[in-house]
């Protein structure tokens, strides 16, 4: 298969890359510089620019692109970044792929979105079925995935996918979790009893290939571990993982001085529900967290 990826340099781009090419898939990468290889093509999604031609030779394309959720406080002007980051870049892929013949363009396009889009949960399962939340981030989701309509409507496949936490050490949830637990001062945050929505990495990546490769899915996937677990119990396995104490709890006041108005949405609950996976018959390789978070820390 002849996968374009934009997003590729990445947590998350340059694993799902190098996995592909390792399994024999031929991968092209998006740039925002000038090209310099013949696996790269250049393109400014800002500006909506894109040669449509140059996604033509390609069998699907995957939209990685983003800044990330957690690196800065939201003031209103990162907030604009984290919109304009997926906005502009889905739009400028869907109007692409839009544009050219329906016979040269790649027939799948697998949006990479956030769980985040059915908002603060409680206790209630949610899945594929279950409507969008509210929030920032549940907003964001839903214009995220609506930006690929020109190219649903243009008769390519699309597959949003709505992803929780992929686990590992360089990366994601666990990166800044790692000095603190391993100093022994980590704990829950706020209460502890928000259902956390993560995957393991493998699971992820599977998920991902299973996606490309069954034509019959398209909507929204949630790619979540079917067995989610309160961030209570997720700390625990956490510094059990590590060899350290769990004894320094995250109050929300504390929380509030530390990530201003993040804090909502990072003690959401989340309880997702993988049920078109599930349906489709994909299956788990770690579906538990202490198998999981053993494999994240150790890179298997």
């Amino acid at each position: 298969m002849r996968v374009v990826i934009s997003g590729a340099s990445g947590f998350l781009g340059q694993r799902l890359a190098r996995w592909l090419t390792e399994n024999g898939h031929q991968v092209t990468r998006l740039v925002r510089r000038a090209a310099g290889s013949p696996g790269e093509v250049s393109w400014d999604p800002a500006a909506g620019r894109l040669d449509p031609a140059a996604l033509a030779p390609h069998d699907a394309v995957v939209n990685l692109s983003g800044a990330n959720i957690g690196d800065h406080r939201w003031t209103d002007r990162y907030k604009r970044v984290l919109v304009s980051s997926r906005i502009d870049t889905t739009g400028t892929l869907a109007r692409a792929l839009a544009a050219l013949p329906g016979g040269e363009r790649p027939g799948t396009l697998v949006n990479i979105g956030g769980i985040n889009v059915y908002g603060d949960t409680g206790d209630s399962t949610v899945d594929e079925q279950s409507p969008p939340g509210t929030g920032f981030l549940a907003d964001l989701c839903q214009r995220w995935e609506g930006a690929t309509a020109p190219a649903e409507e243009a008769g390519v496949r699309v597959v949003r996918v709505r992803s929780g936490t992929p686990l590992h050490r360089d990366g994601g949830y666990l990166k800044p979790q790692m000095l603190p637990f391993r100093l022994g001062i980590g704990g829950k945050l706020g209460s502890g009893r928000q259902w956390m929505p993560w995957v393991s990495m493998v699971d992820w990546l599977l998920a991902m290939a299973f996606v490309l490769e069954r034509a019959e899915l398209a909507g929204p996937v949630n790619v979540v571990s079917p067995e989610p677990v309160r961030n209570s119990d997720f700390t625990r396995e956490f510094g059990a993982a590590l060899h350290r104490p769990v004894i320094m709890p995250l109050p929300t006041p504390a929380l509030r001085v530390a990530l201003g108005e993040m804090v909502p949405e990072t003690l959401a609950s989340v309880r997702a529900r993988p049920g078109v996976l599930l349906d489709a018959g994909f299956r788990f390789r770690q579906p538990g967290v202490r198998e999981a978070l053993e494999a994240a820390l150790h890179d298997r």
